[in-house]
């Protein structure tokens, strides 16, 4: 794996920061307080900031910094139902050709998101790599980027909505559905296999509450 610029460094940090809660929705941003916490020159907080805009994290607010852009919850109901058509529309495509290889590895990946674990972005992150595994049946790579991305952004808007609910979060709970929609792959249910893959993007949050 290569080594980090620090143009990236910059950029995972931040982008982390926000994830974490550390910078909240709204929240400006500086170059001159970035320089100061990283000791880098200004060349790549720039860029690592201007990268973050152009994918819509942060609002260049010029003579003031950096805004940290806020989603709604009217946002998170749109990245669920392009999910919801996205996941089970390539579900549907792939059906008959999944493999049990296939399954066995996504058996894998369900058992990682159901570990105990009290970091709950690690969690995000198997939970994540799930329904790409999920998708990457489909043979589309164009979609799993998409994918990526918006799991990426559904992230980052619950913890801009719900920062002081990380304690309450039940991990398990949050993943029931995965094994029954690998179990109803294998015995060629392809309905319940979409019920039960709807039912887990529905969940989505709610079992913080």
């Amino acid at each position: 794996m290569s080594k980090k610029n620090l143009k990236e460094i910059v950029y995972d940090s931040v982008l982390n920061s926000i994830y974490s809660s550390e910078y909240r929705a709204n929240e400006i941003i500086t170059e001159t307080s970035l320089i100061q916490k990283y000791g880098y020159s200004k060349s790549p907080i720039r860029e690592a900031l201007t990268a973050l805009c152009h994918e819509g994290v942060l609002k260049n607010i010029p003579r003031c910094g950096y805004q940290v852009i806020a989603l709604t919850s009217e946002d998170v109901q749109k990245m669920l139902e392009y999910r919801m058509v996205l996941e089970t529309g390539m579900l549907r495509l792939c059906f008959d050709t999944i493999t049990e290889k296939q399954l066995l590895h996504l058996d894998e990946l369900s058992s990682l998101c159901s570990k105990n674990t009290e970091d709950v972005m690690e969690h995000w992150i198997y939970n994540m790599d799930f329904h790409i595994a999920l998708l990457s049946l489909g043979g589309n790579d164009y979609a799993c980027t998409q994918l990526k991305s918006c799991m990426n952004m559904l992230w980052r808007a619950y913890a801009q909505l719900h920062w002081n609910k990380w304690s309450h979060y039940n991990i398990p709970a949050d993943m029931k559905y995965h094994d029954l929609i690998l179990d109803a792959i294998r015995q060629k249910r392809l309905e319940d296999a979409i019920h039960y893959l709807k039912e887990d993007l529905n969940d989505f949050g709610t079992s913080s509450s």
